[in-house]
């Protein structure tokens, strides 16, 4: 029977081989989707890790209004940090295609721009999916946005489903999954859980 250290040490010989394996240095693009609650949060997590790192980063909420949510209020006017609220919140409360079609389109405009800068080390797409979603943007234009960008640039682009086309060109991609949640039990929305 193998002690423990034996088998840590097996263990740790099957990781070393796989971190040798990983030779390329460059920006990856990270797809966070599904129907579970988190996929901004980590998305922003992952962002105060690279400003920790000393990284400039910045992001574009696509769908998020001008409600001031916690995040917002906590990164807005930190140095390493560009924070577009470009949305005019959901298309149910919206309820006015043209207008998010014309918000979609001014920021995918800066998006663009910021995806040809090699000053910036991560970008953050909030709910950038649900442009393709409901057709408020063309999917061909921001692939070879994506494909084209600064080789060291990081990518993350959030929401609950994703053009298969952007799957194709990920590095990683996360399912964040929904197996309970409070809202369904009736519980309100609340400031710094929600928003």
């Amino acid at each position: 029977m193998k002690t423990h250290q034996q088998k840590m040490a097996a263990k740790k010989a099957v990781i070393d081989k796989r971190i040798a394996k990983a030779d390329q240095e460059r920006g990856v693009l990270i797809l966070l989707k599904g129907p579970g609650k988190g996929k901004s949060s980590s998305a922003l997590g992952t962002m105060a890790r690279s400003v920790g790192h000393g990284k400039r980063c910045a992001v574009i909420q696509f769908v998020k209004g001008r409600m001031e949510t916690g995040e917002f209020k906590f990164f807005k006017d930190h140095p390493q940090i560009d924070w577009h609220v470009m949305g005019h919140g959901f298309t149910w409360e919206t309820q006015d295609k043209t207008q998010d079609i014309a918000a979609a389109e001014q920021a995918w405009a800066l998006a663009s721009k910021l995806l040809a800068d090699d000053s910036y080390d991560l970008l953050v797409f909030d709910e950038m999916s649900y442009m393709f979603k409901y057709d408020y943007l063309p999917l061909a234009p921001v692939i070879e946005a994506l494909s084209n960008r600064p080789a060291m640039q990081n990518v993350m682009i959030t929401g609950r489903m994703m053009p298969s086309a952007l799957e194709e060109i990920a590095d990683t991609i996360s399912l964040i999954k929904d197996e309970k949640h409070a809202f369904r039990q009736g519980v309100k929305a609340q400031a710094g859980i929600e928003f």
